[in-house]
């Protein structure tokens, strides 16, 4: 299944010339993987964030086109891949007409306390699953 974050492109989003700069788009990806965390799998970041942590170990991006202010893109997300302690996401930003704005492959890691990589709670690693592309 996937999870569609909708975006506004804010001035805070922009540089001078008014185009989204990089960045920027990294936060919007991070605010889509916390909405999905909280509105699909039922756990928001504020909750693992007691005793645990998710934090991004990788990521690679494809800027396909540029975002203006004021344009309304949709981040699209899939997990693509759940591990031991892992969780491969895909995030495709596009326009309403369609046209790509970035592409993005990431890996986040669940760690402890102390910042180790551990097993994902059994109910967040059976709800991630039944979330992988392709298995519904």
């Amino acid at each position: 299944m996937s999870f569609t974050f909708p975006q506004k492109v804010l001035f805070k989003h922009c540089d001078p010339a008014g185009i989204v700069f990089f960045p920027r788009y990294f936060e919007m990806i991070n605010d889509c993987v916390e909405a999905f965390f909280d509105d699909v799998i039922g756990v928001p970041y504020e909750e693992i964030h007691i005793s645990a942590g998710v934090p991004t170990a990788e990521i690679r991006t494809q800027f396909k086109a540029p975002s203006r202010h004021g344009d309304r893109i949709a981040l699209v997300l899939e997990c693509v891949k759940v591990g031991r302690s892992s969780l491969d996401l895909s995030v495709i930003a596009s326009s309403q007409d369609g046209e790509v704005r970035f592409v993005a492959e990431l890996t986040l890691v669940y760690v402890n306390n102390v910042g180790r990589p551990t097993s994902w709670p059994v109910q967040i690693k059976e709800k991630l699953t039944k979330e992988l592309k392709g298995q519904s």
